[in-house]
C-alpha cells in the first residue's frame, strides 16, 4: 500500500489540476460481460451542473470595520481579511471581498445613495455600489506616498476628507474619484513654533454648524480647526495626552476628546488655551484634590444631544489599571448616571444610532451598535436598565467551535415545525421589546420550496439545529450532549482517564435519520450516544448505558505491523457463534492485574435522575473503556438504523455493533478478525508491549506553517506529538482541524507508526440488499469499508417486529463478501434496476412519551419499518447496484453477481475528502470533493464525468472537515472558524440566485433638514454651508499631483447601475452612470479638461444671452 508522508500529501493538495484532469478523462470505465448500459437510461448532462457561491452566513470573522446608513437603516462590518459584510432586516445579508485581502480600516456610507466608501491598510480607496443585488466596486483610488489613517464624508457631499500617517490632509471626489489639488499639509495646520511632527491624523469632522470648519485631531494630542476658505488654522487646542477620537456637540460651539490616559476634555471651539472640563470616568477621585490615577485609554467616544434630557456621553475601554480580569465595557454617561456595560469580547468598534442624519440638530439617539471581536451586539438607550436587542442575524455558529456538520437539503416537512417548537422553549428573556433596529432592504423571491437543516457539532458537546431553507439560515434548537455526564469541577479532580486535555465532550460525528428523527452522535472522549426526539418532557431515573472493550490483538494472530500490541486477548460480545457473552453492565473494574488502567470508560455517566426537556432525550451511553492501560481509540465511523434499532461504529481497532432496543453489545470484533480466514494481507506477528507511560494526551496536530491563536478550533487540539509523524492515506478519513495543520486522533500510547499502519473502520452503511452471491432476495445488513481500501459485509438477521423484537437476540454475522478498491472507503448507496436510490429503512417517527392504550399500543408494535427498497418486491431475477467511493477511485457493483460494471478512477495525484451520492433534477449522482481543491460529479450508475471544476485550494483542514454535499445540487463547507459559506453545483439554481438574492438599497426619502427658525435665519445663527464645488474643483485648486495617487476603473458595477436607475431615486444613479461612461471614453485628463471648458464657455453664452433677453424687463412682467 502506497504511504503519503506529510511533505507528499502537502503537495498532493495544491497538486496541479491538469493531472486529475487528465486522470477524469481517461476514465476506465470497464463493462463486464452482460453490462447494463442501455439498461438505465441517465438524465443528468453537464449543462445541468455550474458551481457558484450562494451565500455566507455567521459572524465575520476577525472584524475590522463599522458603519451604519441612518436613512438606509443598512449596517456594513469590514474585516482584517478585506471581506465586507451588509446585513439588513432579518434574512437580508450580502458578502463582498476585497481583491487585495487587505485589512479594511474604515467604512463610510454615502448616506441614502446606496453606495459606501471602503478604506484599506494598503491605502486604497474603494467605492462599493449597493444598489445591486451583488454590491460591485466602480471605483478604487491607490495612494502611493501616504498611508491613509483617517476618512470623513460629511453628509450630502461629494467630497471626502482622506487624513493620512504623514498628518496630511488629501481631499477626494467620490463621484469621479479623483484628487483635488486642495490640501492641507500638517505645518500649516499646528502652531509654527512648534518643532517636533504632530503625528498620524486620528480624527476629521466638520463644525455641525459651519462647513467650512474643519476640526483636525492629531495623534501627538493637538487639535486644529481649520478654516476652508482662508486656508488657516482658527484655533489650536493642544493637550498632554494623546488623542484616540473626537466628537461634536450638534451646536458646533463644544467638542469632546478621548485621551491615552483614560480622561475626556471638553473643549469650548473659542476658547484654545485649556480645555472647558476634564473627566476620568472610571479614576479613583482622590481626596487631597490630586489628579485621578491614569487609566487605560479611551478608545472612542460619541457625544449625542436629546431635546428633552442630557446629553448622553458614550464610550470604550477607560478602565482602571487594577480591575485585573475585567472584561471589555462599554460605558454610558447620561446626565448624573453612569451605566458600565460589560461584553463578552474586546470591543473593535461602535455607533450610536440617532433618529436624525444630520449632525446639526438634536441628535436623539436610540440605540448603540457594539461590535465585539466575536459578536454583534445592539443596546437600546431608551429603556432603563438598557437591555439589548435579540439578535435575528445567525451569528452564533461559533459559540463553540465547530468541529463537524452536515447539511441536509429536501427533508420531511414537518421536521423544522417540530424542532422550532421545542427550540422556542430555550429562548432566553429580557431583552428589548422593540423591534430590531436594523431593518433596511428587501427579500429576495422564494424559489425553493424545499426544507433545508443544517446540523453543527462543537467543541463543548453541543448541537445546534439550524433552518437553512431558501437560502436563509436560523436556529432552531440546541441539544447539549455533556449533560448526561459528571462534570468535573476542577482540574485537580479531573478523572485521569481523560484522551484529551480539554473539550472532552466535542462531537466527532453526526448521524441523523431525517423521517425516523433519531441522532446519534461520537464524541473525541470515544462514546456515542443514541437520541430519540419527543415533543414531551420526562425525567429519566437511570441513564442506560453500555461499556465496551473494543481492543483486537490477540496473541499469535497476525498483526498491521510488527511492534507494541498487548498481548491481551480481547473478550468478543454478541449472539453469533463466534463471540463471546454480552458484557451489558458496567465493569467494576479499574485495573488489571499488573496495576494497569483497564475497563474504566473516559467520562462518567451521571448517576442521578436526568431531567429531559422537550427534543432529543438520551436512549443510551455506549463507551469505550481502557484495556489494560490502553485508552479506547477515537471513533472513525458512525451509522445508526431506526427500521432495525441498532447502531454501528468503528475506530482503528475494529467494529462495534449495538441492539439499542434490548441494550446489548450484538458485535465487538478487530478489524482483522472481520476478514476470518479471507485476510488478504500478509501482517507481522507482532511483539508483546513492553511498558505503558499514559499521557493523557488527546488530540495531535502536525502544524506546517504557523498557527493562528484565533483561527484555533477548541476541539480537538493538544498538541504533544512528535513532527516526524507521516500521514498516511489511512489516517485521513479521521483528519482533525487547527488552522493549517492537520491534526489526528490518537492514544497517548500508541506510537505514530504503530496507528499508521492498522486498519481503521472508515465507512458504515445499513441497508437491504444481497448480502452474499447466491442471495435469491435482499436481507438486511451492514456493509464496511476501511481505510485499506476494503469493503466487507456482514448479515443480520432480526427477529420479528412487536414484543418479540425486544425479547429475540438479533444474529449478525459476517457473511464472507470482500471487495476492493484504491484508497479509504468514503461513502457507499444502492442502486435499485431503474437506477434510483436505494434509501436504508427506517421507522417514521412516533410519540414515544405517550400513554397510549393497550389497543393503540398493539397497532404500534404490529406496524413494519417502512423498506424503501423497491427490489424486496420484485421478480427474483432482479438485481441491485452497489455504489462505492473511495479517496482514489468509485465502482459500481451488480449484485447479487458481484461483478464490477463501472469502475471510475478519481483522482491519481491528490486524494478525495468527501464524496456524497445525492440526488439532483429527479436523478442522482455522485459528488467528489479533492484535497487539490477541485469539485467533480459523475453519472449513476456509469461514473461518467459531468463537472471538474478548480474551486478552491485546500488551504485549511477545517475545509476538509466540514466540506458537505447534498440534494438538489447543494453544499457547504465552515470557510472561517465562524462563517459558513454555501455553494450550489446545480445550473439551475444559479441561474435562479439573483431572484434569491435580497435588495440592499430601496428608494427612500431623505428626512427633512432642520428648521433654522426665523432669528436664527435673521441673525446668522444657523448651519453655514460651503460651497465646497468652488473651493475643491479644479479651476479653484488646481490639478492634485499625478504621482500622489493613482485612479483604477472598478471592475464592475456600470451594468448595476443602468439596472438600479429607474424612477425618482434613479437620478442621481444615471447622472453617476453618465459620469462613469463619461470617464471611461475620454482617455486622458486633457480631453476631460477641454471637454469641460467648452460646456463651460456655452453655458457662459447661454446666461449672456438670457440675461440680455430679460435685461429690460420689469419684475412683474416675468
Amino acid at each position: 500500500m502506497r504511504k503519503f508522508n506529510i511533505r507528499k500529501v502537502l503537495d498532493g493538495l495544491t497538486a496541479a489540476s491538469s493531472s486529475s484532469a487528465a486522470a477524469a478523462a481517461s476514465a476506465q470505465q470497464q463493462a463486464a460481460a452482460g453490462a447494463r448500459d442501455s439498461d438505465i437510461a441517465e438524465t443528468l448532462q453537464s449543462e445541468h451542473f455550474q458551481l457558484c457561491k450562494t451565500v455566507r452566513h455567521g459572524f465575520p470573522y476577525q472584524p475590522s470595520a463599522l458603519a451604519f446608513d441612518p436613512v438606509q437603516k443598512i449596517l456594513a462590518v469590514g474585516t482584517q481579511t478585506g471581506a465586507l459584510r451588509l446585513f439588513g432586516r432579518p434574512g437580508v445579508e450580502c458578502y463582498c471581498q476585497h481583491d487585495s485581502g487587505a485589512a479594511v480600516i474604515q467604512l463610510q456610507f454615502l448616506i441614502n445613495e446606496g453606495a459606501l466608501v471602503s478604506a484599506l491598510a494598503d491605502d486604497t480607496l474603494h467605492l462599493w455600489n449597493l444598489r445591486q443585488k451583488r454590491p460591485a466596486i466602480l471605483h478604487s483610488l491607490k495612494f502611493n506616498r501616504e498611508r491613509i489613517t483617517f476618512c470623513h464624508l460629511p453628509f450630502q457631499s461629494k467630497w471626502l476628507y482622506v487624513g493620512t500617517e504623514r498628518g496630511n490632509i488629501h481631499i477626494v471626489n467620490v463621484e469621479s474619484f479623483t484628487l483635488s489639488g486642495y490640501v492641507i499639509m500638517w505645518n500649516k495646520a499646528i502652531e509654527l513654533s512648534s518643532k517636533s511632527h504632530p503625528g498620524p491624523v486620528v480624527h476629521i469632522s466638520d463644525n455641525p454648524m459651519d462647513e467650512g470648519k474643519l476640526l483636525i485631531g492629531f495623534e501627538s494630542g493637538i487639535v486644529a480647526l481649520w478654516d476652508l476658505k482662508s486656508k488657516k488654522a482658527d484655533y489650536r487646542y493642544t493637550h498632554d495626552e494623546a488623542i484616540h477620537s473626537v466628537a461634536w456637540h450638534h451646536e458646533g460651539k463644544q467638542f469632546i476628546c478621548s485621551h491615552s490616559d483614560g480622561t475626556l476634555t471638553i473643549w469650548n471651539v473659542k476658547s484654545p488655551t485649556k480645555p472647558l472640563q476634564t473627566i476620568t470616568p472610571h479614576g479613583k477621585q482622590l481626596k487631597d484634590g490630586k489628579k485621578p490615577e491614569p487609566c487605560k485609554p479611551i478608545l472612542k467616544v460619541e457625544y449625542k444631544t436629546t431635546r428633552a434630557g442630557e446629553p448622553f456621553i458614550i464610550l470604550s475601554g477607560g478602565l482602571s489599571y487594577d480591575t485585573v480580569g475585567r472584561r471589555p465595557c462599554l460605558t454610558v454617561m447620561h446626565g448624573k448616571s453612569t451605566a458600565v456595560l460589560e461584553m463578552d469580547y474586546s470591543i473593535v468598534d461602535f455607533l450610536t444610532l440617532c433618529e436624525t442624519p444630520y449632525p446639526n440638530d438634536f441628535q436623539e439617539p436610540y440605540a448603540v451598535v457594539v461590535l465585539l471581536e466575536k459578536d454583534l451586539v445592539l443596546i437600546d438607550l431608551a429603556q432603563n436598565g438598557y437591555p439589548i436587542f435579540e439578535n435575528p442575524y445567525p451569528l452564533t455558529i461559533h459559540e463553540s467551535p465547530v468541529t463537524c456538520c452536515e447539511y441536509f437539503a429536501d427533508c420531511p416537512v414537518d421536521l423544522i415545525p417540530a424542532l422550532y417548537s421545542v427550540g422556542a422553549r430555550q429562548k432566553r428573556q429580557g431583552y428589548s421589546k422593540k423591534e430590531w433596529p436594523i431593518s433596511g432592504g428587501n427579500w429576495g423571491l422564494v424559489t425553493q420550496s424545499y426544507p433545508e437543516i443544517i446540523i453543527t457539532g462543537h467543541a463543548d458537546g453541543s448541537i445546534k439545529f439550524w433552518d437553512a431553507s431558501a437560502i436563509t439560515l436560523q436556529v432552531l434548537y440546541k441539544l447539549k450532549t455533556a449533560k448526561v455526564f459528571e462534570k468535573s469541577r476542577n482540574k485537580d479532580d479531573r478523572p485521569n482517564t481523560d484522551i484529551v486535555d480539554e473539550d472532552p465532550y466535542a462531537i466527532q460525528i453526526i448521524s441523523w435519520s431525517p423521517e425516523s428523527r433519531m441522532l446519534c452522535i461520537a464524541g473525541v472522549s470515544a462514546h456515542v450516544i443514541i437520541y430519540r426526539f419527543s415533543k414531551q418532557e420526562v425525567t429519566t431515573e437511570v441513564i442506560p448505558m453500555l461499556e465496551v472493550r473494543l481492543l483486537y490483538e490477540i496473541n499469535d494472530i497476525e498483526s498491521p505491523d510488527g511492534e507494541q500490541v498487548p498481548p491481551l486477548p480481547t473478550p468478543g460480545t454478541g449472539s453469533n457463534p463466534q463471540s463471546i457473552a454480552p458484557q451489558s453492565h458496567p465493569s467494576t473494574s479499574s485495573s488489571s492485574s499488573d496495576g494497569l488502567r483497564d475497563n474504566v470508560p473516559c467520562l462518567k455517566v451521571k448517576n442521578s435522575p436526568l431531567k429531559q426537556s422537550a427534543g432529543y432525550q438520551t436512549e443510551l451511553v455506549i463507551q469505550l473503556v481502557w484495556v489494560s492501560g490502553e485508552p479506547p481509540q477515537q471513533i472513525t465511523s458512525l451509522a445508526v438504523n431506526s427500521a432495525y434499532g441498532l447502531v454501528a461504529f468503528g475506530n482503528c481497532n475494529g467494529i462495534a455493533m449495538v441492539d439499542y432496543l434490548q441494550k446489548t453489545v450484538l458485535l465487538n470484533l478487530g478489524t482483522i478478525e472481520l476478514y476470518g480466514s479471507n485476510d488478504p494481507y500478509r501482517r507481522e506477528p507482532r511483539s508483546p508491549r513492553k511498558t505503558r507511560q499514559p499521557s493523557g494526551a488527546g488530540l495531535c496536530d502536525i502544524n506546517e506553517g504557523t498557527a493562528v491563536p484565533e483561527d484555533r478550533c477548541k476541539s480537538p487540539t493538544s498538541a504533544k506529538m512528535s513532527r516526524k509523524l507521516s500521514l498516511p492515506t489511512e489516517l485521513k478519513p479521521d483528519l482533525d482541524v487547527k488552522d493549517n495543520s492537520f491534526s489526528r486522533s490518537r492514544s497517548s500510547s500508541v506510537t505514530s507508526i504503530d496507528k499508521e499502519t492498522r486498519e481503521a473502520i472508515s465507512a458504515l452503511h445499513f441497508c437491504e440488499t444481497f448480502t452474499r452471491k447466491s442471495d435469491t432476495s435482499p436481507s438486511p445488513c451492514l456493509w464496511v469499508g476501511t481505510t485499506l481500501g476494503t469493503v466487507l459485509v456482514i448479515a443480520l438477521n432480526l427477529p420479528p417486529g412487536g414484543e418479540q423484537r425486544l425479547t429475540q437476540p438479533v444474529i449478525v454475522s459476517p457473511s464472507g463478501t470482500i471487495l476492493r478498491l484504491k484508497g479509504a472507503i468514503l461513502r457507499m448507496a444502492f442502486l435499485d434496476t431503474t437506477g434510483s436510490l436505494v434509501p436504508p429503512a427506517y421507522e417514521p417517527w412516533r410519540e414515544y412519551n405517550v400513554s397510549e392504550d393497550k389497543e393503540e399500543k398493539d397497532k404500534v408494535k404490529k406496524r413494519r419499518p417502512v423498506s424503501v427498497s423497491p427490489s424486496s418486491s420484485q421478480e427474483i431475477s432482479e438485481n441491485q447496484y452497489a455504489v462505492i467511493c473511495s479517496e482514489k477511485q468509485a465502482k459500481v457493483i451488480s449484485l447479487p453477481s458481484q461483478n464490477c460494471v463501472y469502475k471510475q478512477n478519481i483522482t491519481e495525484t491528490s486524494f478525495v475528502l468527501r464524496g456524497d451520492i445525492v440526488s439532483l433534477s429527479n436523478s442522482i449522482c455522485l459528488a467528489c470533493f479533492c484535497a487539490n481543491g477541485h469539485i467533480m460529479t459523475f453519472s449513476l450508475p456509469s461514473l461518467r464525468p459531468l463537472l471538474d471544476v478548480y474551486y478552491l485550494p485546500l488551504t485549511n483542514m477545517r475545509i476538509a472537515r466540514t466540506f458537505c454535499f447534498t440534494n438538489n445540487g447543494q453544499a457547504l463547507y465552515l470557510v472561517s472558524p465562524t462563517e459558513i459559506q454555501r455553494i450550489t453545483y446545480s445550473q439551475e439554481t444559479c441561474e435562479n440566485l439573483q431572484e434569491m438574492l435580497g435588495e440592499l438599497f430601496t428608494p427612500v426619502e431623505t428626512p427633512e433638514a432642520p428648521n433654522r427658525g426665523f432669528f436664527k435665519g435673521l441673525f446668522g445663527g444657523g448651519a453655514q454651508s460651503l460651497d465646497r464645488e468652488e473651493l475643491f474643483g479644479e479651476s479653484s485648486s488646481g490639478k492634485a499631483s499625478r504621482s500622489l495617487a493613482q485612479h483604477i476603473p472598478g471592475p464592475g458595477g456600470i451594468e448595476g447601475v443602468k439596472g438600479a436607475a429607474s424612477g425618482v431615486v434613479g437620478e442621481l444613479a444615471r447622472a453617476r452612470l453618465a459620469l462613469d461612461e463619461r470617464g471611461q471614453k475620454l482617455g486622458d485628463l486633457e480631453e476631460r479638461t477641454a471637454a469641460m471648458l467648452s460646456s463651460a464657455d456655452s453655458f457662459s453664452k447661454h446666461a449672456h444671452e438670457m440675461m440680455l433677453k430679460y435685461k429690460d424687463k420689469k419684475w412683474y412682467q416675468f
